[in-house]
């Protein structure tokens, strides 16, 4: 089990809460697994019925991310399982000294290398599985729960809201940022005019036939496993040599990133959960990007260009081709850029926009150990504030 404290005392809740933890018997489930123990067959049951699409925890991504990912591995689970044992809510979780080095009781969603940790529940008992995964924080010990990168008001944080609510609990937002999002039930020729105007897409039209002069400009779609696979190495190639790999944080740089990234990618192709999108000048790949999806819902994880193509736009090119892809397929009605806040390439092209957070899920009532690691956590966040300022002010 995750040593949630890292060895720090424990304040025991009173026994009067009517939130504190339930007594267990030998029949109940751990509260706390590891993350390679959960069943896949049910897992995947129940990503197929998930409330909210959410890419980055569907099994072979997260597995293959808790498996070898930099920084990332040994992840734990928090079950819901109904009273027939089946598993209706899932969150991959780390402890708070482990996402924070914070030697506090709580429990913090695990970062799935894409930014979004909403959780998985089961649209038809979700008030349920909600209710039985705070249950499980609190009998691993937890005081808080942190979801980070959640989609605020998603159905997923919805549904536990609603529950904190009636146990008398509020959650405490710790930040917030919008990010760019695709509606893909309209018309992607429509939506890239209104979004972009006459006058950029003139623009892009000049730098395409500009494209052309080193060969046929084609976008091309892998779908299948071994289309997939060659595909990646192209754009593991573009990542390295970009900016990326200047520094040092490209997935090939890093061995167990590019083992995560094959394993995943591969994986998802099977079942049709994984597409690698690329641009071509003649022979030439000059852009391409990892796009996963998960109901109706797709997610734009990552973009490699060849930088010797910077002057045509290849990566706004690639996206515009994208958003075409992604409007006429029937199956998808969204798309997440899982881009950071005010994305200088995406933002003017996806004007969808949808609130991401960092949220902090009290599970016990008036409990100062919780209140204190809201005082850790606010302390860090100022003080990366001011870190960051301060980088911002010397790079000037």
């Amino acid at each position: 089990m995750v040593d949630i404290a890292h060895r720090a005392a424990v304040k025991s809740a009173s026994a009067s809460d009517a939130t504190a933890p339930r007594a267990r018997n030998l029949s109940d489930p751990e509260p706390l697994v590891p993350l390679a123990s959960v069943e896949v067959g049910q897992w995947q049951a129940l990503s197929a019925q998930a409330i909210e699409p959410n890419g980055y925890y569907l099994p072979p991504w997260v597995l293959a991310v808790s498996a070898t990912a930099r920084g990332r591995t040994g992840a734990m689970a928090l079950r819901a399982l109904s009273p027939s044992a089946q598993l209706i809510g899932l969150l991959p979780v780390v402890s708070l000294w482990r996402a924070w080095k914070i030697p506090l009781p709580a429990l913090v969603s695990a970062h799935p290398y894409g930014t979004l940790c909403s959780p998985l529940l089961d649209r038809d008992t979700a008030s349920e599985a909600a209710t039985r995964l705070l249950d499980q924080a609190r009998d691993a010990g937890a005081h808080t729960l942190i979801l980070r990168d959640v989609a605020l008001d998603g159905a997923a944080m919805k549904s536990l809201t609603a529950i904190l609510s009636r146990d008398g609990l509020k959650p405490r937002v710790l930040s917030s940022y919008v990010r760019a999002s695709l509606d893909a039930t309209q018309d992607g020729d429509a939506l890239l005019r209104e979004a972009l105007g006459t006058k950029k897409l003139k623009e892009l039209r000049r730098q395409r036939h500009r494209l052309e002069e080193h060969g046929p400009v084609t976008f091309e779609v892998a779908r299948t496993p071994d289309a997939v696979k060659a595909a990646l190495e192209t754009f593991l190639r573009l990542e390295a040599g970009g900016w990326k790999g200047k520094r040092g944080t490209a997935l090939i740089q890093h061995a167990g990133d590019a083992t995560f990234i094959r394993r995943a990618a591969a994986a998802l192709a099977e079942t049709g959960q994984c597409e690698i999108i690329s641009l071509r000048a003649g022979e030439t790949p000059i852009a391409a990007g990892i796009v996963l999806r998960h109901r109706d819902r797709a997610f734009f994880f990552k973009l490699g260009i060849d930088e010797r193509f910077a002057r045509y736009s290849p990566g706004v090119q690639l996206t515009v081709e994208l958003t075409r892809h992604l409007c006429a397929d029937p199956a998808i009605t969204s798309a997440d850029s899982t881009a950071s806040v005010d994305h200088p390439m995406i933002n003017p092209i996806w004007r969808g926009r949808f609130a991401i957070g960092d949220v902090l899920i009290p599970l016990r009532r008036n409990d100062a150990m919780a209140a204190l690691i809201h005082a850790a956590l606010v302390a860090r966040n100022a003080a990366l504030d001011i870190a960051r300022r301060a980088l911002h002010l010397l790079r000037r």
